[in-house]
């Protein structure tokens, strides 16, 4: 159960759900590479690439920080081969990077809508297609995509129906590549949290901390990932997991640690969870 000299290629992994996977990781002794966006600071989200790797190693593992914008399939690509190059192979890509806007079909922009597609379920096809002959060669490679369990309730689409599109694709690509890629040995699945999580980006769409109140710290997903990304011999593959189901399937059954605030009231579900 360790990830100890792994490679993990980590979308996203500037901030929030991506940056804790990352910290999680290097804590066992993996290269964690930090593939986002973020090489500056932003005036509202706090973390960087650099900053991220800098917590990397002092955590443990080591680091590798590169600027990249997932909707570029040739970036994605030449990223992918600097990598593997770079630390000998890649055994896990997590899809975390993500875009969101919840409102429907009548507010929505066109061009936020292609912002999302791209980055929500083309950046899945695109960075898996490009780590792809790097995980062939792993003796446990993995593929874990952020996204939910496909609740099919209109509820989950009256509101922000072109959000969930983009998110229940990822879902439907796990499945797919999931068989696809068997014959590779690769383990596919999803993640989603059972519980809001509290991180910059969702303040920052919300527009308040108010409901971190009631919301979880990354490090259940984080936990949740770690036990995915773990597991061998395709021994998980092919599903679409909820943080707390697949941390009680390992044995853990005590979670409030990860409350952001000890004092806070009921949790609140996440999106797409009943």
């Amino acid at each position: 159960m360790s990830l100890q000299g792994k490679t993990l290629f980590i979308t996203g992994a500037s901030r929030g759900i991506g940056r804790e996977i990352a910290l999680r990781a290097a804590c066992d002794g993996a290269n964690i590479v930090i593939a986002a966006k973020s090489a500056e600071p932003h005036a509202k989200l706090p973390g960087t690439i650099h900053s991220v790797a800098a917590e990397v190693e002092a955590a443990g593992g080591k680091a590798l920080a590169l600027q990249l914008d997932v909707r570029d399939e040739v970036a994605v690509k030449a990223a992918m081969a600097r990598a593997a190059e770079h630390f000998g192979g890649i055994d896990g890509l997590v899809n975390n990077a993500g875009a969101i806007k919840l409102v429907g079909v009548e507010q929505l922009e066109p061009k936020r809508f292609d912002l999302m597609f791209q980055i929500n379920t083309r950046a899945v096809m695109v960075c898996s297609q490009a780590a792809l002959p790097f995980l062939k060669q792993s003796a446990s490679g993995h593929i874990l995509n952020l996204s939910p369990p496909l609740n099919m309730h209109s509820k989950w689409f009256a509101q922000h129906g072109p959000y969930t599109v983009t998110k229940y694709g990822m879902s439907m690509l796990t499945l797919g590549m999931s068989e696809e890629f068997r014959k590779y040995a690769i383990s596919v699945n999803s993640l989603w949290p059972k519980t809001m999580i509290a991180t910059a980006a969702i303040e920052f769409e919300l527009g308040s901390r108010e409901a971190f109140k009631r919301a979880r710290t990354p490090a259940i997903m984080a936990d949740a990932a770690h036990a995915i990304l773990t597991s061998s011999g395709r021994s998980i593959s092919g599903r679409l997991l909820i943080d707390e189901d697949i941390l009680r399937e390992q044995g853990q059954s005590e979670f409030e640690q990860y409350r952001f605030d000890p004092a806070g009231g009921t949790l609140i579900p996440d999106l797409f969870v009943d």
